[in-house]
């Protein structure tokens, strides 16, 4: 049965129907928060995907209460530079850039994965690049030179960047 909500909102979101995706989720997130608990994986990673669709939606402030849950739990059962927790704490920088516009907090967490990202898959990898990027876009936005220099010296395709 969860496993049917959980596809059912899969199929939802590749329609491009957020809202519909939503409830399967919610519902789903109850049955798991029931049956395996907060700190399972599966429900992590529930967690982290309701934060996607609420960032989608633009309810920043919701996908951040995702997100954050998703991170404690992670952070508890995988550690804190393992791929899957790195991809939230990517997740609640893109949130707080895109959102509130808190570049200080987003470049927190962006310099946070991209120092796990770098440590754990190397700074060739294209999670690396992708979170350097965006980072990249973080400091542009912010108008950091200072961090933008030294960024594209680690990563000099981001001389060619927009």
């Amino acid at each position: 049965m969860l496993d049917s909500l959980h596809n059912l909102g899969v199929v939802h979101i590749g329609l491009k129907n957020y809202e519909k995706a939503l409830e399967y989720y919610e519902r789903c997130l109850r049955g798991r928060l029931k049956v395996l608990g907060e700190d399972h994986r599966d429900t992590l990673a529930l967690l982290n995907n309701l934060g996607n669709i609420y960032a989608g939606l633009k309810n920043y402030e919701k996908a951040l209460e995702c997100y954050e849950r998703a991170l404690k739990g992670r952070e508890k059962k995988l550690g804190t530079t393992h791929p899957e927790t790195l991809q939230t704490v990517m997740n609640i920088a893109i949130a707080y850039q895109n959102g509130s516009k808190d570049y200080g907090k987003a470049e927190e967490f962006y310099e946070r994965a991209l120092r796990g990202e770098e440590s754990e898959l190397g700074i060739d990898d294209s999670e690396t690049k992708k979170c350097a990027k965006n980072d990249y876009f973080c400091l542009k936005e912010s108008g950091n030179l200072e961090r933008i220099v030294a960024l594209t010296n680690t990563y000099p395709f981001l001389k060619d960047a927009p």
